[in-house]
């Protein structure tokens, strides 16, 4: 048999070999990787449970004393656009630009304090607000996430893209996005800013009367705890 073949068949028998290896090498990492989400899923479902239940406690214990129970202040709010801006003001569409509600039905979470509560204040007319709870964020980032890489908006259809751009700050799956977004974490801003604003349907039914504010019977302004059910119905 000539040499040239046996190297040949040399070469490409230790191809194989390194390719078999690295299949192997990576479906181990892969299956490593899942155990590591599924633990940190876990320990996440732990964590929501105690703070449930310790509010919980919390107010059967100023109930039964005869005490008032102060809610704890809302971290995060969910702001969607009702509106558009024909008539406005600059410095309203300025804030909607700086919102990111740069269309109708869009919403973004936003971290609450002293500087975000005037921008909302001031695009009230314009927009619908509130407190969501754990299922609605679950909900919006699950059904309608997408990730801005590269000014493109590209779906969250695997862990990888998400791992990709934020696991320099130990953001690695869909769970850990969540995570950081409803507890309003140290890199909320990098996860918030990761994700395209949410483009929601219409509410099922319309709205009641965009130009009232809620607490009149109209739309805009804040929902508190009822921005949830409208974006369930806008899902």
């Amino acid at each position: 048999m000539p040499e040239t073949l046996l190297k040949k068949r040399k070469t490409q028998k230790a191809a194989r070999a390194r390719v078999v290896a690295a299949h192997v090498k990576s479906v181990a990492a892969a299956h490593k990787k899942k155990a590591e989400i599924h633990k940190r899923a876990e320990t996440y479902v732990r964590e929501y449970r105690v703070a449930e239940r310790a509010l919980v406690r919390q107010r059967r214990q100023a109930r039964a004393t005869g005490n008032y129970f102060v809610e704890p202040e809302a971290k995060l709010a969910l702001v969607v656009r009702i509106r558009g801006i024909i008539g406005t003001s600059p410095k309203v569409r300025k804030i909607l630009q700086l919102l990111r509600l740069r269309q109708i039905n869009n919403a973004v979470f936003i971290r609450i304090n002293g500087a975000t509560n005037q921008m909302l204040q001031m695009v009230a007319p314009y927009i619908a607000w509130g407190y969501p709870n754990l299922k609605t964020v679950r909900e919006l980032v699950y059904k309608r996430g997408f990730a801005k890489i590269n000014k493109q908006r590209i779906a969250l259809s695997d862990n990888a893209i998400i791992e990709k751009a934020l696991g320099s700050k130990n953001i690695i799956c869909m769970e850990d996005l969540i995570h950081e977004l409803y507890t309003v974490g140290p890199n909320f801003k990098e996860a918030n800013s990761f994700l395209w604003p949410f483009k929601l349907s219409s509410p099922l039914g319309g709205f009641n009367q965009k130009l009232l504010g809620f607490c009149e019977g109209g739309d805009h302004g804040n929902r508190e705890g009822e921005i949830n059910a409208l974006a369930a119905s806008m899902l």
